[in-house]
């Protein structure tokens, strides 16, 4: 799926991954955030994070993207929220970005870990930036089951990519980082982020027939709803994991 698709399919997304803004305020909080902090989010799409951490905590902080589309939605929401003087936005790709090293309280990568090739990859592209003591905040899917063969392709996903959660688990601490705490989605959360789509989709492919991009979203619509519907609910769950190096 192209970054062009992603920007129509998340057209009417403020945060761009199966989490509610009940379970990001969640986040913030078992992460004890406090005035002062600094945070580098990388991939940040909209912006939420940032922009309602740094509201409630009187945080500082810079999102990087690829997505234009995406910043400018997000400096939108930081100046409603009036924190545009507390956050930088910088259009690039996060899997190059380099950051002022040990500048960070917080580096987050929420739900992109493509940046870095995988988990593994994005934790060690994270590290560079992180304070001493500080978290790393990474999102990435785990299988709450273990799928039949055919999900994989529908799901479009490798059989190695992700892990349980136990192997998550591992994963993370085959990089060395400790697994301190997680907030996890549910399942009306992955459904409120995966079905909303079908709607915005719906009603672009209506307002736009003749876009050259007509077909291929109609191609993603109808391969997304069989296969959440088939697969994803029951085997694929999605969490943010708080690690400490």
């Amino acid at each position: 799926m192209s970054l062009r698709h992603h920007e129509i399919a998340e057209a009417g997304h403020r945060i761009l991954n199966p989490f509610t803004p009940e379970k990001l305020d969640l986040l913030g909080e078992v992460c004890r955030l406090e005035s002062g902090l600094r945070q580098l989010d990388l991939a940040c799409g909209k912006g939420e994070m940032l922009c309602r951490w740094a509201q409630r905590y009187g945080m500082s902080g810079t999102g990087v993207d690829i997505s234009e589309v995406f910043l400018a939605a997000a400096r939108a929401r930081a100046e409603e929220l009036g924190v545009a003087d507390s956050i930088r936005f910088v259009n690039a790709d996060a899997s190059t970005f380099t950051a002022e090293p040990a500048a960070y309280d917080v580096v987050s990568c929420i739900g992109a870990t493509w940046i870095g090739g995988g988990l593994a990859g994005t934790l060690a592209l994270m590290r560079p930036a992180l304070r001493p003591g500080g978290l790393l905040l990474v999102g990435e899917p785990y299988w709450t089951a273990e799928p039949p063969a055919e999900a994989y392709q529908a799901l479009d996903v490798r059989p190695d990519e992700f892990a349980s959660l136990a192997g998550t688990l591992e994963r993370i601490e085959a990089t060395g980082g400790s697994l301190v705490e997680m907030v996890l989605a549910d399942q009306d959360s992955w459904d409120r982020y995966v079905a909303a789509q079908w709607w915005t989709i719906t009603e672009w492919i209506a307002a736009n027939p003749s876009d050259p991009e007509a077909p291929a979203m109609q191609e993603f619509l109808d391969r997304t709803r069989q296969s959440h519907l088939a697969y994803g609910r029951r085997y694929l769950g999605w969490g943010v994991f708080v690690v400490r190096p």
